[in-house]
């Protein structure tokens, strides 16, 4: 073996010293790349199939910083932020977002959604999952109209002085369509993957039957309903205009939704992407309570909903863009005002094909796409570390990961999935975790180091691209 001594005589001292930073760029490197789970000891739950995927993935993932990223980001939801508990012999499970302790309907769903199809393998996994379907049932029950809730039901809010029938166990009071949406999605892909129908009993049936009880409501056919919403703030996308009721709307078989899934107040009222997903919704409602609970009444309304909600959207969503042509609008009031834009958040234009309201190659969606993705929509942002769409609840120019995730998520394009991966494993800025959002020019200024649905998302497309475009995790970015 050379000594150093002989090598620097033989090669020079440049070249020793070159060699000599290389080394330690790759110890510096090395070190970069440590584990940022919990210590087992300290994970809030642990799946032996979830284990065993990573472990799988990363044996294809050529690129250290990918597979460090994978491994730290797809178990997140598991490692920090379930609480599993059995609660009068059933199962219940509270999630928390991440480093808000509260419970959002929405967040709850996505963030345990990439595990469903590990339940077969893990009964484990299986029983944690059917604990969230009983823990939601339990926060609709207490108040259809909320979006977040809390572990204990006797909590107040900090939000407590809000304009709004506010009541202990809840978070906040934001009237938002998906966050009714999200639970049925849940419930129908655990039922169709397990054939388990014992989280659908009695009290979640009744849970439909609030649910569709509130799309009525909230259709304003007659009145503007029981719901309204203000609240004491400089921060005008969290308060509702007019009372707390919003601008009007024209009866024209839409619902009406007074917050996105961002959870910042829409302009106009009816919001497209997440009446597409209560489309979605109602009919997978409808097939679970005619099969499970033989409810055919109820199956029946459901389906009359969605139909109604359907035909309303094909008549009264497209717009013609003098940009883009024919698209799908972000928000309309039914007398002809509309918001040409996307929201980062999901459901989104963008996402509608993961949400399967639209199918991929659908060319009204296509253009919708090409839009979203364009200078065109306010809130697309292009710089020097990135591109994707962000929203009105981050601010300008601070890009979401999750939008370029759902972009991978949604493309026929192994150029473009590429490209997105890229820029994901680039926004994580050495933390080894997904943001909620960062600045277009600087990804070391981002907001929330701890936000478990982007992670466990961001896991799921790792996954989604090892299996249909494998040369992608094959590569070294």
């Amino acid at each position: 073996m050379t000594s150093r001594k002989q090598f620097i005589q033989s090669t020079g001292l440049a070249a020793a010293a070159l060699l000599f930073q290389k080394t330690k760029a790759f110890s510096a490197n090395a070190k970069e790349f440590i584990s940022k789970r919990p210590p087992l000891a300290d994970r809030n739950f642990t799946s032996e199939a979830v284990e065993a995927i990573i472990k799988a993935v990363k044996k294809q993932i050529a690129d250290p910083e990918l597979a460090w990223l994978f491994e730290n980001c797809f178990p997140n939801t598991l490692d920090t932020t379930v609480d599993f508990e059995m609660i009068d012999g059933k199962p219940d499970t509270y999630v928390i977002t991440g480093d808000i302790d509260a419970m959002w309907l929405r967040d709850s769903t996505a963030q345990v959604w990439p595990y469903l199809p590990l339940m077969k393998n893990d009964k484990h996994l299986q029983q944690l999952i059917a604990g969230v379907i009983n823990r939601q049932v339990k926060c609709i029950h207490l108040d259809r109209y909320a979006n977040a809730f809390y572990k204990d039901p006797t909590k107040i809010s900090e939000w407590k002085s809000d304009i709004t029938e506010m009541k202990p166990g809840v978070h906040e009071r934001k009237w938002e369509i998906d966050s009714l949406c999200y639970p049925i999605r849940l419930a129908h892909q655990y039922w169709k993957d397990t054939g388990d129908t014992t989280p659908f009993d009695k009290a979640w049936e009744e849970s439909i039957e609030l649910i569709v009880k509130t799309f009525i409501e909230q259709q304003r056919k007659h009145n503007k309903g029981p719901y309204s919403f203000q609240r004491t703030t400089a921060w005008a996308t969290d308060g509702v205009p007019l009372s707390g009721y919003g601008y009007p709307v024209k009866p024209v078989g839409l619902i009406c939704s007074m917050f996105r899934p961002s959870d910042d107040a829409t302009i106009f009222p009816f919001l497209i992407p997440s009446n597409f997903f209560a489309v979605v919704s109602l009919r997978n409602a409808a097939e679970m309570v005619n099969s499970i609970s033989k409810n055919k009444q109820l199956a029946e309304k459901c389906t009359a909903l969605a139909n109604e909600v359907d035909k309303a959207l094909k008549k009264y969503a497209v717009i013609n863009s003098p940009q883009a042509g024919k698209i799908y609008g972000y928000e309309i009031n039914g007398f002809g005002s509309f918001n040409l834009m996307d929201d980062a958040n999901i459901p989104s234009l963008l996402s509608l094909p993961y949400l399967n309201a639209v199918p991929e190659n659908d060319m009204l969606y296509q253009s919708t796409r090409k839009f979203v993705l364009s200078e065109n929509n306010p809130f697309f942002f292009k710089g020097s570390d990135g591109e994707g769409v962000g929203g009105p609840h981050a601010g300008m120019d601070m890009i979401w990961p999750m939008s370029i995730i759902m972009r991978g998520l949604t493309s026929n394009s192994e150029t473009e999935v590429k490209q997105c991966m890229k820029m994901l494993i680039k926004s994580n800025a050495g933390t080894g975790f997904m943001h909620e959002s960062f600045n277009k020019n600087d990804v070391s200024n981002f907001t929330r180091k701890w936000f478990a649905w982007a992670n466990t998302l961001f896991g799921e497309f790792v996954i989604h691209t090892s299996q249909k475009y494998p040369s992608i995790i094959q590569t070294k970015f």
